[in-house]
Formats: C-alpha cells, structure tokens, sequence
C-alpha cells in the first residue's frame, strides 16, 4: 500500500445508526434501492439484498404520504430479519412536510438526505430548510446534505455568474459552476450548524455526471471543510461504462485521501441486480487497497494458448463460490476476506502467479500436459487430473479456509 492511501483526509466522524462515517473509520460502501418505497414487502426484500452482498448504509426514497407511512413497516420488517443496516430516507422538495406529518417515519429512519436546490423555493426555502433541520434535532438524526448539479441552487448559479461577469479575470462557464455547488453545500451547512446541527452530525455530497468535474469540486470541497464527505457519481450510466466512469472518478479522489463513504450510481439492465452497484463499490476499494471484502481471485485472461473455457468456468466456479459462501465464511473465519485465489489458464504465467497466491491452479494451455498443478502458500502441494479438477480445487479451498482461518 503506496503513503498515499494511508493519508485519509482529517474529517468529522458521524454516526448513522450502528455505523462510523468518517475519522478514522474504514471508508463505508452504500446504495439505493429502486423499488416504489410503499411497496413495503419489495423494499425490504432488497434492502436485504443490499445488504447481504455488503451494502453498510441503504437509502430509500420518500416522495409521498405512501412511502413515508410504509418507513416504520420497512424498518421493522429489515430487523426482523436481524439485519441492522441503517436506513436513509431520500426527500426532495416535500421533505419538511413528510417528515413532520409522518412523525413514525422521522424516527424510524436513520439519516436523512436533503437537496438544497429544491428542498424549497424563494421565500420558503429557508424555513423549509430550518424545518428538516429541527426535526433532525429532535429524533437526534444526522443529515446528508446532498448537492446534485441537475438541481442546482439557481438563485445561487445566477448570482455567481453575474458577479463573474462583471470580473476583470471572470472565469469559465464551468468553473463557475463548481463554485455554485461548493457554495451551495457549504452555506446549507452552515445554516444547519447555525440552527443547532453539529458536524458530527452532517454529511456532504456534491454529485456531478462527468469524471473530471466530480474530481474538482471534491477537491475543492477537501480543501475548504472538514465534513464526512460522500462521493458518488451521478448517472453514471449502465454497465462498463457507469463501471468505469464512477471508478475513474473516485479512484483519483480516494488515492487522494478524499471520501468517506462510497456509492456506484449505476443504471440496471432492465430486469438487473441492483446488487452490483455494491459489488462494484467492494471491488474498488480492496482493488486500491484500501479494505477487504471477499477473497480475490486472480484470473488469467486467456490467449491463443488458452483455446479451452476450462479456466473460465472455474474462475467462475470459483467466484461464485466465494461469494454465495462469505456471508457464512465471514462470521465462521475471521480474517478469510483477505485471502487470495489464482486460476490461471496455461504454462507461461500460470505457476509464477499461483506462487504469489494464498492457493492458485495452473491449468493446461492448448498442447499442454493434461495437469493442473496446485499451489499452496507458494510451494507446489499436487497435480489434479482427470474430469473433476473443478470440484476437487474448490475441495481444496474450502479445506484450506477452515484450517487456517479458524478461530
């Protein structure tokens, strides 16, 4: 691990429910569920989802009396299962009304997300505002402060242009901008710190759609506060992209030291697992160094010497193994998430990287001897043969786990 991953940014700490945002506390991996909250039975069942795949805080959204009643049923029905993931209720524009007509719903939610761009307009924006607030104070809640660039402050945007205009050296369009939603984030905060909020008790996100932008207003908001800061890019997209883009963005922010809890905001295929946006979240920060999810497993790419999906099907195998079994391996053996796995796919890298494995199979390449050597803490063990490698290899992790991950 480079210095640079071990120099988190000094921020505030903030409890949301059972769990640590910021200090000194492991970076926190979050998401979103994307059912109709009223709908109380599917909410839960994906909460529940979320949170088995590893999701640490779940946001859901209320948007109507509907969903704001169903909020209590929800959380009873997600610690029933004995599960104690902290719930956040996502408002915007009718937040204080929810909140004060659903007094169930105020307690039963463990964080509130708020917008300043639309928690209220003109006249009412302030008061609306300082409604939400107080009623944090009362069920003694902490609050994300959430700037999204697709509702920005206009007031805000329209008065920093202006004045840019009017500069002897204005800046660009999009500079401006950043400032709006720097601005816009740090005045709601202290408004709420004005009304009686700690910051021991706010949680800040500026949330743009393209890479380089979420890179600078991050690092402005860094320089100028010490608030918990959540990083998420919004509207990522599907698939590799949304993948790549939320990764390229954070990446460079979290190499920096900045953020405090993560989310992948990435479009389902239709009919898709919501659960990747949270597989995604894991595998960017074990692959950075920064924690430890499940155990990693190193797969060749293949190449013209891997004609055979041998070592394709087993990766696999062997992935989906490790993750229907952490949930159980977790709490059995501790330390296991921190294992490394290597199934590789032929002579010419396949030893050396099952050598720096905790266990690694070389199998044969196309023209290869019909043998798969096994590794075992960098020394060879045996050699499988035959048709049931697959299953003796996987034999042989599960062997290996229990021995050395044992309490």
């Amino acid at each position: 691990m480079t210095d640079k991953l071990t120099e988190r940014r000094k921020s505030v700490a903030v409890a949301v429910g059972p769990v640590w945002v910021g200090g000194a506390h492991p970076i926190v991996v979050q998401s979103m569920t994307n059912t109709d909250t009223a709908d109380s039975a599917a909410t839960i069942t994906q909460i529940l989802q979320l949170a088995r795949e590893g999701s640490e805080i779940v946001r859901i959204t209320v948007d109507r009396d509907e969903a704001a009643k169903a909020v209590p049923i929800i959380r009873d029905g997600v610690r029933a299962a004995n599960v104690d993931v902290p719930i956040v209720g996502d408002f915007h524009y009718n937040g204080h009304k929810l909140l004060s007509d659903h007094p169930a719903c105020a307690e039963a939610l463990d964080k509130y997300r708020i917008n300043p761009g639309n928690v209220g307009f003109k006249a009412k924006k302030d008061s609306q505002f300082s409604s939400i607030i107080e009623l944090a104070l009362r069920y003694k809640k902490p609050v994300r402060i959430g700037v999204n660039w697709g509702s920005l402050d206009q007031a805000l945007l329209t008065e920093l242009m202006d004045k840019n205009a009017l500069s002897e050296t204005p800046l660009d369009a999009r500079e401006v901008m950043h400032e709006a939603i720097v601005q816009s984030a740090l005045q709601s905060a202290a408004q709420a710190e004005d009304i009686g909020l700690g910051a021991d008790r706010i949680i800040i996100s500026a949330k743009v759609s393209a890479v380089q932008d979420l890179i600078s207003v991050y690092q402005m908001l860094a320089q100028r506060c010490s608030y918990a800061l959540h990083l998420g890019l919004t509207e990522a997209g599907m698939g590799s992209k949304g993948i790549v883009a939320s990764s390229a963005a954070m990446g460079v922010l979290l190499q920096h030291g900045v953020g405090d809890t993560i989310r992948f905001s990435l479009t389902p295929e239709p009919g898709g697992d919501r659960t990747l946006e949270v597989r995604a979240a894991q595998e960017l920060l074990q692959t950075m160094g920064l924690r430890s999810f499940v155990p990693i497993v190193a797969a060749c790419p293949g190449c013209g010497r891997t004609t055979s999906t041998v070592f394709q099907e087993l990766a696999k195998d062997v992935q989906d193994m490790v993750r229907e079994k952490m949930p159980v391996w977790k709490a059995k053996y501790p330390g296991v998430e921190d294992l490394n796995l290597a199934v590789m796919g032929c002579i010419v890298n396949g030893p050396g990287e099952s050598k720096h494995a905790d266990i690694g199979i070389s199998l044969p390449g196309t023209g290869e001897q019909p043998a798969a050597p096994i590794f075992i803490d960098g020394k060879k063990a045996m050699t499988l043969r035959g048709p049931n490698i697959a299953e003796e290899f996987k034999a042989i992790v599960e062997d290996y786990i229990a021995k050395r991950y044992a309490s």
